[in-house]
């Protein structure tokens, strides 16, 4: 058996684990890095960018479809399925290739396969051939989609999204379970893509949206075009020749089975935390198994291991997962002088249309505590100038900020191109402007940025007034 005494072993080489990896070795550690399976970030393989990919044929499809009301006849559209796909897995292939690149160039002897497990809080074992003995250990394992024990050990129908940008044809029909963003996005993309789409969710949630307002707004939206049965509760699957009969409990209990061609499991990930050996560590775990960790720091406890990138599941986005690996590196490499690292102000888009995205302290976070003295602003896009203008008139916006000091906190919404809208909003919460610095800003005309100055005059003015979300909750009779 081979033997290893490294400074720093940093097990997963996904986004956070790459990036825990340089910054490790930046800091002149004695840097390993240990995967179990295939090089190549869940972002580039089976996340972020093949969904994109996806998105982008369905939404040339639904252009094409939906030119009439411009004046603007296209003829009749034909999709090309192994076509689309085909494509989805070209180019999900040449992205994966850059990442491949970078794990390339990591040094030959700073590289192990195989799944790593805690012997000790300082040991690790690498399958049966190697023992490594590691003054700091990063756990960067990444997660895996999460599987549903009425689905488990019916048949080949029974998918998630890891396996969709490998089929090499658009389905007839396929059931999506759940309504985050993986479902959501995988789902409306396929149904603009010519397949029959079903869409359940357990209780009523859409995406990462808390906001009551918003989420009313983006039920009433994606239900114009979705399939969405919500309150609902999958009994159980029996793979049946080609399809899989699916047994799905509504609001009331009543119990209907139908049939697609694939099941897809879209109700969300769960970190790799299990079967690498946490109870050798010492470390204090969460119920959910993960250990306890400063998000500021991505230590565990006061001990020498770091946790980031999905295994944490604090934000679980590409973005978050490299800032995680930046901290994590940094403080494992030049351990014990640990320090806080750059944590930016957090934003989520889910890739629908219209676009939902929150961005900084969230409605519900807001509220926590009693806590709902806040002012909130907002706007519709129903007639809004631009988005009138694009046939894309449909989702609305709203903003919060802080009594007294003004300062804008966040934002949630679904909108058109909210994407862009987002990042606009982040980039002044994270540098604490006010609503007034805001409002100072250029907004150019027509575009949909003045739907967002809309909503931002509307929030100074409730600012002014000193009217909160409790307030007007409170005057209500009954309530």
């Amino acid at each position: 058996m081979k033997k290893l005494d490294v400074d720093v072993a940093i097990i997963g080489t996904g986004t956070a684990g790459m990036t825990a990896y340089r910054a490790a070795k930046a800091q002149g550690a004695r840097t390993v890095v240990i995967e179990s399976g295939h090089y190549g970030t869940t972002c580039a393989r089976v996340g972020c960018m093949p969904s994109k990919l996806l998105i982008a044929a369905a939404e040339a499809a639904h252009t094409m479809q939906h030119s009439a009301p411009f004046g603007v006849h296209a003829g009749q559209v034909r999709i090309d399925g192994p076509a689309v796909m085909e494509r989805v897995r070209r180019e999900r292939d040449r992205f994966v290739g850059f990442v491949l690149e970078g794990v390339d160039s990591f040094a030959d002897e700073d590289k192990l396969r195989g799944h790593a497990r805690f012997t000790g809080p300082h040991t690790l074992m690498v399958d049966e051939h190697t023992e490594i003995n590691a003054a700091r250990i990063v756990i960067a394992t990444g997660s895996t989609p999460l599987r549903l024990p009425a689905l488990e050990n019916v048949g080949p129908g029974i998918v998630t999204s890891d396996d969709v940008f490998y089929w090499e044809d658009l389905p007839k029909s396929v059931a999506v379970i759940g309504t985050g963003v993986i479902g959501l996005e995988i789902g409306q993309a396929l149904q603009r893509l010519g397949v029959r789409v079903k869409l359940f969710a357990r209780g009523g949630s859409i995406a990462q949206l808390s906001d009551p307002e918003v989420l009313r707004s983006a039920t009433r939206v994606l239900t114009e075009e979705l399939d969405i049965q919500f309150q609902s509760k999958v009994v159980g699957a029996v793979q049946d020749g080609e399809e899989v009969a699916l047994t799905v409990s509504d609001a009331l209990g009543e119990e209907k089975t139908e049939r697609f061609q694939y099941v897809l499991m879209a109700a969300g990930r769960t970190p790799n935390v299990h079967g690498i050996g946490l109870e050798h560590t010492g470390l204090e775990r969460g119920a959910d198994g993960i250990p306890l960790f400063d998000a500021r720091t991505m230590q565990c406890g006061t001990s020498h291991i770091f946790i980031a990138g999905d295994a944490n599941n604090e934000r679980p986005l590409l973005h978050d997962a490299a800032d995680h690996g930046k901290i994590a590196g940094d403080n494992a490499g030049r351990y014990p002088d640990v320090r806080p690292g750059l944590r930016r102000t957090p934003i989520a888009v889910a890739f629908t249309d219209p676009n939902i995205a929150t961005l900084g302290a969230s409605y519900r976070q807001l509220c926590e505590g009693g806590k709902r003295k806040f002012a909130v602003g907002a706007v519709s896009f129903a007639n809004q100038g631009r988005s009138r203008v694009m046939l894309q008139n449909k989702g609305m916006l709203r903003v919060y900020a802080e009594f007294g000091s003004r300062r804008f906190l966040g934002a949630e919404m679904i909108a058109p191109r909210a994407e862009h809208l987002a990042h606009t909003l982040s980039w002044a919460c994270q540098m604490r402007m006010t609503v007034d610095q805001m409002l100072d800003m250029p907004f150019y005309h027509p575009v949909i940025e003045e739907g967002v100055r809309t909503a931002l005059r509307d929030l100074a003015q409730c600012l002014t007034r000193g009217e909160s979300e409790v307030d007007a909750a409170d005057s209500e009779p009954g309530t």
